[in-house]
């Protein structure tokens, strides 16, 4: 089955978080805060179609996007980030609050005001052949060539050797970090290899959304959970950056969703563990959730996905 007609790709996944480091076998490029996304592009058909991880449609949510078939040369499949540009950075609440939108009308109010983007870092079949085995390097020659350049749809820079200094921009930016790649790699799909590597000065972490307990001055704290095979375990709390709206639609049930709670949670409103959430937090060795912030609610991905592993 040719790949683009399938349009079922599950993209190559990125390594757990190291230390910045140099190296003249590797590029670097910007992390987005974005939404990870395959654009499947034909010119002559005249179509444009975004799928996430989970291979669900997003051209619904940005339909500002609909014509970025007119910016590449040739029929192709593009591995980028969907991003929202706020105040010169990416933002990812904005996006994921127009992700989780289902009404057409405040979806095109949204996108008048805070246009989506896609930027593309690699390309993965051209005029009907695959490039997932050409490396890298050469990847990104045939992506630069293959697109025209707009605010709609861009191209992501890279640097060689220097990821140490591109981290250290990237921090001071407040952008959420660098991915180092070797530049011969051969694109994997659906695989996590050592290929690919994240420097964050910030990690972050997908949790079940298990329920909430409204505190003080309307301050609301999420109960996490994570999965542990099939048995979703308590994972702690987050509070700041929670907002109550946010919580309040979502469905309640009677009790906790755990087979144990730990003591406190007698006043807790249960919910039932549909929703994943990303917090952000400062990495530690105790392996605990640090300095912790509610960064949004995702769609990408299912509850199940959520297993317990130490702490990066």
């Amino acid at each position: 089955m040719d790949i683009f007609e399938e349009k079922n790709i599950k993209p190559m996944l990125i390594s757990e978080m190291t230390e910045p480091f140099n190296d003249p076998d590797w590029i670097y490029e910007l992390k987005l805060d974005g939404i990870r996304c395959i654009a499947y592009l034909d010119t002559q058909a005249k179509d444009t179609e975004l799928r996430n991880k989970r291979n669900l449609r997003l051209l619904p949510k940005v339909p500002e996007l609909t014509d970025i078939y007119q910016n590449i040369k040739e029929r192709c499949i593009l591995d980028g980030e969907l991003i929202i540009l706020k105040n010169g950075v990416p933002d990812f609440f904005e996006l994921q609050r127009r992700a989780l939108t289902s009404n057409p009308f405040k979806i095109k109010i949204s996108s008048d005001k805070y246009p989506a983007s896609f930027v593309a870092y690699d390309i993965l079949y051209l005029k009907n052949k695959s490039l997932i085995d050409h490396p890298l390097l050469e990847r990104k020659n045939i992506l630069s060539d293959t697109v025209l350049e707009s605010p709609k749809l861009a191209v992501s820079r890279y640097i060689p050797e220097k990821g140490i200094e591109l981290f250290e921009v990237a921090k001071a930016r407040k952008l959420e970090g660098v991915i180092a790649k070797k530049s011969m790699s051969k694109y994997y799909f659906d695989k996590r290899t050592k290929d690919w590597i994240k420097f964050k000065f910030l990690a972050d972490k997908d949790f079940v959304v298990c329920g909430y307990i409204v505190k003080e001055k309307g301050i609301t704290s999420i109960v996490l959970g994570g999965y542990q095979g099939s048995e979703l375990i308590y994972q702690g709390h987050v509070t700041f950056g929670v907002r109550h709206g946010d919580l309040k639609k979502l469905e309640t049930i009677a009790s906790s969703p755990f087979d144990i709670t730990p003591p406190g949670h007698e006043d807790a409103i249960w919910l039932k563990p549909v929703l994943v959430c990303v917090v952000n937090y400062m990495p530690n060795e105790k392996g605990m959730l640090r300095q912790p912030v509610f960064k949004g609610f995702r769609d990408d991905m299912e509850p199940i996905e959520c297993q317990i592993h130490p702490l990066d």
